[in-house]
């Protein structure tokens, strides 16, 4: 029996990773050295475009993961590790602190350099020292003037969803009556 006949078997002919049912082929992991059935799993074209591409991600699309995470197959564990680390939100992170992989299946998904900190990775943390997140809420610990406009932003203002300047730690940006503003982080603790 071919390869793709047995994929297809063990995946009930639909994607491994979000249950797709059309535009289905195998696809081999890349980074790892071994081959078969370990490191293959049968994808749809928008899971593979996805994985191929990390500017292509929908992270909605990869909600999929809270299930097909506990999959007996090591080929769709490997992949839903290596997704879960690719999608810059909160919720993957909650799913990664449920998901328990052996040793060498870690090892395995860990070749793609996905999971790995990159010391040069830029943190941004709040004046206590806190990691800051894409998305979390802050509030502002001192009046700040925004440079050019009259505005005043306020000591106790409240900022949601903000987003990370990904080039500079101390900056972020969010929106403060309703106005998009760039703000220091030693001005802000996370709430």
């Amino acid at each position: 029996m071919s390869l793709e006949k047995e994929l297809k078997k063990r995946s009930g002919s639909k994607c491994e990773l979000c249950s797709d049912l059309e535009q289905l082929s195998v696809y081999n992991i890349p980074d790892i050295k071994e081959s078969g059935l370990k490191t293959m799993l049968y994808a749809c074209n928008s899971c593979i475009e996805q994985m191929n591409d990390s500017n292509k991600i929908d992270s909605n699309h990869w909600r999929c993961l809270n299930d097909s995470m506990w999959s007996e197959h090591e080929a769709v564990k490997i992949m839903a590790w290596r997704m879960l680390h690719r999608i810059e939100e909160d919720w993957p992170q909650d799913l990664l602190a449920m998901m328990y992989l052996e040793d060498d299946i870690i090892e395995l998904a860990k070749a793609s350099g996905d999971g790995i900190e990159d010391e040069n990775q830029v943190i941004h943390k709040d004046v206590n020292g806190v990691v800051l997140n894409t998305g979390d809420s802050v509030v502002l610990i001192k009046d700040l003037k925004v440079k050019g406009s009259s505005m005043v932003a306020k000591q106790g203002t409240a900022v949601r969803n903000i987003r990370l300047d990904h080039e500079n730690e101390s900056y972020i940006e969010g929106k403060v009556d309703g106005q998009q503003i760039v703000i220091i982080t030693q001005y802000v603790k996370k709430i």
